[in-house]
């Protein structure tokens, strides 16, 4: 089987820097390079013949420890995906909605922390969105507007990852533990197909500190990866999840490619890549895109 080294860098110097360990990485494992190939001024692929994958990526973080570089392992046959589930909170959106309108009440501090211990594994999710909820009672609902407008933000590369895959025939879904009025407006922003997300109940004029139930989380975001890929008749092999919190791990752990993005230690430790240093558009060169097929 032919597997492929993706290096993916902040910039060139980098990139050319960190080719020298990729080839420690390769030698070390037996491996020499059958081929190489450019994908932009700060990506490239090295591809090699046989080898045990476990073994190779066990190579490549030894290897890349300690550098501002971000690597994928992986077999080079099937690695472009036909379809993408992405986490948005702290993932495609560069913060926490339901923390940043927590904001609005006076809240942050406390909520955020609990968000934090959720994320981390070390509270169940449910429970912990359950609570922070609940404290967010009589918030008037303008605050969900403001927070959109004025708090939320697109990662760098979230619109080119969504939109080259989708160019390229692939199913985008957002798939988050946050809230619909959230990733309904974060989807269109970005070019995801669908969403899906939990809904904080009102009154009409307020939020009533309930949700929605059943709660989307760490269970609900695999049975939307097997939903999803199943209405399109794909095995998981041909899919690819990305995310950072506990919450995320099911869907990354299943996933074709399963991918941490500036995850917790948790998700980083298990996930079949990571991306550290460079933007969204790691995605994309990880499944061979070249820079001059970004949408």
């Amino acid at each position: 089987m032919r597997h492929v080294l993706t290096l993916v860098a902040p910039d060139h110097d980098a990139l050319r820097e960190s080719l020298d360990h990729a080839l420690e990485a390769l030698a070390g494992a037996g491996r020499p390079i059958a081929d190489t190939e450019i994908l932009s001024d700060r990506a490239m692929d090295l591809f090699v013949d046989g080898g045990d994958l476990a073994a190779l990526r066990i190579r490549a973080a030894t290897a890349f420890a300690g550098l501002a570089v971000d690597v994928c392992v992986q077999p080079a046959e099937g690695r472009r995906k036909r379809l993408l589930l992405a986490d948005m909170d702290s993932t495609i959106i560069g913060c926490e909605c339901l923390d940043e309108l927590a904001d609005f009440a006076g809240l942050k501090a406390e909520i955020a922390a609990i968000t934090e211990r959720a994320m981390a594994g070390e509270l169940p999710f449910e429970a912990a969105l359950i609570e922070r909820v609940a404290r967010l009672a009589g918030l008037g609902l303008g605050a969900l507007r403001d927070t959109y407008d004025q708090r939320v933000r697109l990662n760098p590369g979230a619109a080119a990852l969504a939109r080259t895959m989708a160019a390229h025939g692939a199913r985008c879904v957002l798939v988050s533990g946050g809230f619909d009025f959230f990733t309904a407006r974060v989807a269109a922003a970005a070019g995801f197909a669908a969403h899906r997300a939990n809904r904080l109940i009102d009154d009409g004029a307020r939020l009533t500190g309930a949700v929605a139930m059943p709660i989307l989380g760490r269970e609900a975001k695999l049975t939307a990866l097997n939903e999803e890929a199943a209405a399109l008749g794909l095995a998981l092999s041909e899919t690819l999840a990305v995310g950072d919190g506990a919450n995320d791990l099911a869907m990354i752990e299943a996933a074709g490619l399963g991918v941490a993005w500036r995850a917790k230690p948790i998700v980083a430790a298990k996930a079949d890549a990571r991306v550290d240093h460079t933007d969204l558009t790691a995605l994309l060169y990880f499944q061979g895109y070249g820079a001059d097929q970004f949408a």
